[in-house]
């Protein structure tokens, strides 16, 4: 009898040891609410893409919405515990935060954690000092020069101008293609050189601080949709502190989240955000220079 027991005891130790090695080591928060976009369409998708990596355990955190009678006292009591988890992936675009919040972020990032910037993430807290810091480079919200440069890439290198006018434009949606600009880092080591992405919003003219700033990849914003003639920034990272930023400028809407060049780098961008490499494999559905491939 004294035998079963303990052979229960063994098996219910194994048992419960496999399922702690299942479980996801990461942990990341998604942060929405407001935005100029349908995040209610698309925080769904972010979700599913970093947990099927295998690799996250997702929360979500929903900042108050507008025009409730209490709206001013719930966004004042809005204080989400960053530091519980491994990575923040921003899907936020709308009003400042109170100070306390803002010093968090600020706290968390620079003390080691990770961060991700999704499409119009970049268009928030343009009066944030530490917060265009972390996302490198902004469009909208009245950005100039004050700003800081505008950046992109020119024969082969990157190019910071200075000139005077207002940060961030799009022409037409369309499919583009992005090149890998830094094939060894962790990111983007092993992707094609070249790969093509659904029809986005092709942001251009961000300008930032743009400090401790590095350039993935890039894509041309061709005149012919309202482009800019510059081959414009679109997935990078930022050293802010000890912590890890990845900036991607993909992911207007749900159809453009389903591109598997979208859900591939975000799912990298983030893990490597959350511990400095990547240990993911490149899919075999990944997208090569011809057609962008879409999951359902």
């Amino acid at each position: 009898m004294r035998i079963k027991r303990i052979v229960a005891t063994l098996l219910l130790w194994s048992g419960m040891a496999a399922v702690a090695a299942a479980e996801p080591a990461l942990k990341a928060l998604i942060v929405d609410g407001q935005n100029n976009h349908n995040w209610k369409a698309t925080t769904p998708l972010l979700k599913k893409a970093l947990e099927e990596t295998g690799l996250f355990t997702v929360d979500v955190v929903t900042a108050p919405g507008k025009g409730s009678s209490d709206y001013a006292q719930a966004m004042a009591r809005f204080r989400p515990n960053f530091a519980g988890y491994s990575v923040v992936v921003m899907n936020y675009n709308g009003d400042d935060w109170p100070a306390e919040t803002r010093k968090d972020l600020e706290s968390y990032v620079a003390g080691g954690g990770g961060l991700v910037s999704v499409h119009a993430a970049d268009n928030s807290f343009p009066n944030w000092k530490a917060y265009n810091e972390m996302i490198g480079l902004g469009g909208w919200g009245g950005r100039n020069e004050k700003s800081g440069p505008y950046v992109y890439w020119k024969d082969g290198r990157i190019v910071r101008d200075t000139s005077k006018g207002p940060g961030g434009s799009h022409g037409a949606q369309h499919p583009f293609l992005l090149e890998v600009r830094q094939p060894e880092h962790p990111i983007t080591k092993g992707l094609p050189l070249k790969f093509r992405h659904a029809p986005d919003e092709l942001y251009s003219l961000l300008r930032g601080p743009a400090k401790n700033l590095t350039v993935l990849a890039t894509a041309y914003a061709d005149p012919k949709f309202g482009g800019t003639g510059r081959n414009e920034p679109i997935l990078m990272t930022i050293d802010f502190g000890k912590g890890r930023v990845f900036h991607t400028t993909m992911g207007h809407d749900a159809p453009r989240c389903r591109s598997v060049a979208f859900i591939v780098t975000l799912q990298r961008g983030a893990e490597w955000a959350a511990t400095g490499k990547v240990t993911q494999a490149v899919p075999a559905d990944f997208p090569g220079a011809d057609q962008p491939r879409v999951r359902e």
